[in-house]
């Protein structure tokens, strides 16, 4: 059975990969497991520090190996590659992608075959915007503020593009609108109930990134 291996950036991010898509990766023949950041123990980390992690796991036998990370709060000084040209790309798709390409050009031809470059826009927690009834599932009506929901539903093209300011990252709204949201409790089985078929139709991104682990596995 083929080995994925997915470095992940907190808690909440493992346990999505371990309840959610461990048992797709299954049915296609993987065996996934989820990591977190060691250096930092779940946290983001500067490049050079994460690559290092990369690598060593590439060292596996027949690991494939990606990545699951949030953009928000990723500083300029960590040297992500492509970082700061990607500044200048207005287009979200297109910005992302071009980090995309960058960070697997900085892994060298000899790992390439094996790894999945990703970071989501913005935040793991937009995946939890792809359809209001994950959350509707769990909490009632005096405990989440749904109205402030679907606005941000509403207000962007898809849910990877609600944005990434400090009162209005996807995390931030969700812990605005429910009282005492626990994305390390909640976000999985959120993220179940909704669907992984759900998820990607609403989120082109992540959508794109399980299609290039599928293409290695």
């Amino acid at each position: 059975m083929k080995r994925l291996i997915v470095i992940c950036e907190g808690q909440a991010e493992r346990e999505f990969c371990q309840d959610v898509l461990r048992p797709f990766f299954a049915s296609k023949g993987a065996e996934l497991s989820a990591p977190t950041i060691k250096h930092s123990n779940g946290g983001i980390v500067a490049w050079d520090t994460l690559k290092k992690q990369i690598v060593a796991h590439l060292h596996e036998q027949d690991a494939v190996v990606t990545m699951l990370i949030d953009f928000y709060r990723i500083k300029d000084s960590f040297n992500y590659p492509g970082w700061m040209e990607a500044k200048q790309i207005a287009d979200p798709h297109r910005k992302m992608n071009h980090i995309f390409s960058k960070i697997a050009d900085d892994m060298g031809e000899e790992y390439q075959r094996r790894f999945v470059p990703y970071i989501q826009l913005h935040e793991f927690e937009c995946l939890l915007f792809s359809d209001i009834k994950g959350l509707q599932y769990w909490f009632a009506k005096d405990e989440c503020d749904y109205t402030k929901i679907q606005k941000a539903i509403s207000s962007f093209a898809n849910p990877e593009e609600i944005n990434n300011g400090a009162n209005t990252a996807p995390s931030v709204r969700l812990l605005d609108a429910i009282h005492g949201y626990d994305k390390a409790l909640y976000a999985s089985v959120v993220a179940g109930i909704i669907g992984l078929a759900t998820i990607r139709a609403k989120c082109p991104l992540f959508n794109e990134w399980l299609n290039r682990i599928e293409a290695l596995i």
